[in-house]
């Protein structure tokens, strides 16, 4: 099957990171009518946010994730929000930009310890299918380090190694910080509508009482399992060198963590 020649796959990428906001964020661009959203596939994507193509579909080939992406309507931009796609090798951003060459990249950092924490909270979720939602407890066990390894938590929270990837193919990446979303979300979403070429005052009047809707929601909310202590100050320690190198290198302050060590059990 052809398709219409367009210049991006995806417009609008954003790479991450997994338990940042990635959802809301989605959520609240779809609301302009200037966006696209392919539809659900599951189990071939995550919703109608998460493509995947470089993760679990690059065996279906190029003209099936641009026939996915292509939106109805020429003039809109198809969106791609996967966080996987932060952890991509040199050759799979390249690959990335031969299909995407001018499409605008967002990348959400998140403070280590507790992106950590919510991220093996989903994973929990994702093992028991919600059953064990109130005996379920994150111990310093086997089943924590095969979560461990199964969320990709040291590699989704090399945030400096992850950009510099990115950079050498995407020359202007908008960084934000998820704590500035939960402080500052207006001024958060203005950033990311003028990034992508989007405007919100030019919003016909039902899309902006839906963006105004939106802006107000919380997507995803991950299940509080109670996480042990001895497994926060691991976590704690393994993460540190993460959080030192991203404040060092994008100049941003992460203050989250101190929270989740307050709440330790």
């Amino acid at each position: 099957m052809t398709h219409p020649a367009r210049e991006n796959c995806a417009d609008i990428l954003c790479i991450g990171a997994q338990k940042a906001s990635t959802s809301w964020l989605h959520h609240v661009l779809n609301a302009h009518p200037d966006t696209y959203s392919f539809p659900n596939m599951d189990p071939v994507t995550s919703t109608n946010k998460e493509a995947h193509y470089w993760d679990w579909n690059h065996k279906r080939g190029p003209d099936w994730y641009r026939g996915l992406m292509t939106p109805p309507d020429p003039k809109q931009r198809a969106m791609d929000f996967t966080p996987e796609y932060s952890m991509l090798s040199d050759a799979q951003i390249a690959d990335c930009k031969a299909l995407n060459p001018s499409a605008r990249v967002i990348y959400v950092l998140r403070d280590p310890l507790a992106r950590a924490v919510s991220a093996l909270r989903m994973h929990v979720l994702w093992r028991t299918k919600g059953k064990g939602k109130d005996a379920a407890e994150i111990a310093f066990d086997d089943t924590f380090l095969k979560l461990l390894q199964e969320a990709r938590v040291f590699d989704m929270s090399s945030y400096v190694a992850n950009y510099q990837r990115w950079a050498r193919k995407y020359d202007d990446i908008l960084v934000l910080n998820y704590e500035d979303i939960l402080t500052d979300p207006e001024g958060i979403i203005a950033r990311v509508y003028a990034h992508v070429g989007l405007s919100i005052d030019d919003m016909p009047p039902e899309a902006r009482a839906e963006f105004d809707i939106r802006m107000a929601k919380r997507v995803w909310a991950s299940t509080p399992y109670p996480v042990r202590s001895d497994v926060l100050y691991f976590l704690h320690g393994l993460l540190w060198p993460k959080r030192q190198a991203a404040e060092a290198h994008f100049k941003m302050r992460f203050k989250e963590f101190e929270d989740v060590l307050r709440a330790a059990i």
